[in-house]
């Protein structure tokens, strides 16, 4: 209070407050702590500082925090962090921040360590392969303390880095992506392979089996065939097409036989145009013997003036009126030879 003395006195008051940045106490504060899968964790934070500092909780990756009930957070306020039945998921870094708006504001880093014993998980337990083609299996494994991983075929043997195998271990926290390269399978690399997992806190496997496969062929390409058009009978019938199942053994059956005819018209033909020829030929030679010529085709002229009179005149007029009928006469007999029976007569 400041006073001065007069008449009347006056006097005023004043009042300070001293602000204090925060700081942690160690002493209050968790430290890093190890601790086995499923146990319940508290954590706690102490800190001083004028006013009072608030503390927050986050993860030092900037991950979630997992809670019960299968919910995340980002953080959680106050001095005291339970974690109840820990897990794998909650391993990590965590920072007790402690503020009170006066600066600077200060945090502490504490490591929370969760022991649990190997576990394994196989994507593909049957693979299949062909010989001569280069397989690769895989195995995921999760064990902390940090595990001893490796390979071993189905008698026991441990499978070392080789020119036939190639296994590869690839690491990130507590989790292990465990490959195994087999090059050019042969017949005895078929089987069971396993990948083995162990720590200080108990062991595990988890078993493959490769199985053989056909090897692949190229399927032969068929030639492109298209469906020829059924040839047309000589009466102007034809095969439109095959059906399918046993109509088209059928339809394959009747074309054939359409076919063979055809081949039988046609040879009939010709063999009817030969014979017409000749049985012309005959007609004329008996004709030239009555009126007494030679045979010569080009100097028989009917209704010539050479013959012997009337009777020669008489003889011409009759093979020319009768020569179409005779001629008719033998292109049907002709074409009923060439037939098969029975038949009927065209008109």
């Amino acid at each position: 209070m400041c006073q001065i003395n007069t008449d009347p006195m006056k006097s005023q008051v004043g009042f300070l407050e001293v602000v204090v940045p925060p700081d942690i106490l160690d002493y209050q504060t968790s430290t890093d702590m190890v601790v086995r899968e499923g146990t319940n964790v508290t954590l706690r934070c102490a800190a001083t500082g004028s006013p009072r500092p608030s503390i927050v909780w986050r993860r030092e990756d900037g991950e979630q925090i997992p809670m019960v009930g299968n919910t995340e957070v980002s953080s959680i306020e106050g001095s005291v962090f339970n974690i109840t039945r820990v897990n794998r998921l909650h391993m990590g870094a965590y920072l007790c921040i402690a503020s009170n708006g006066v600066p600077p504001t200060v945090s502490k880093r504490i490591m929370l360590i969760v022991h649990f014993p190997p576990m394994i998980w196989i994507q593909n337990q049957l693979v299949g392969a062909y010989e001569g083609q280069e397989m690769t299996l895989e195995c995921h494994s999760e064990a902390y303390p940090k595990s001893i991983n490796y390979w071993t075929t189905d008698k026991g043997e441990i499978i070392a880095q080789g020119d036939k195998y190639e296994p590869i271990l690839q690491d990130n926290a507590y989790k292990v992506y465990m490959k195994l390269t087999i090059r050019s399978v042969g017949p005895s690399d078929f089987g069971s392979y396993k990948c083995v997992s162990k720590n200080s806190l108990g062991d595990t496997d988890g078993s493959i089996k490769l199985y053989q496969i056909p090897h692949p062929s190229t399927p032969a390409r068929l030639p492109a065939t298209t469906a020829q058009p059924s040839p047309d009978t000589e009466g102007g019938l034809g095969v439109a097409g095959a059906s399918s199942g046993s109509g088209g053994g059928k339809g394959a059956a009747t074309e054939k036989k359409l076919k063979g005819a055809k081949k039988e018209r046609n040879h009939s033909h010709e063999t009817n145009e030969i014979m017409d020829d000749s049985e012309t030929e005959v007609m004329r030679e008996r004709d030239l013997k009555l009126r007494g010529r030679p045979n010569d085709r080009s100097s028989y002229r009917p209704g010539d003036g050479s013959d012997n009179g009337s009777a020669g005149r008489f003889l011409d007029h009759v093979i020319i009126i009768m020569a179409p009928s005779i001629l008719l006469i033998n292109w049907r007999l002709s074409w009923l030879r060439s037939m098969p029976w029975p038949h009927q007569v065209p008109p």
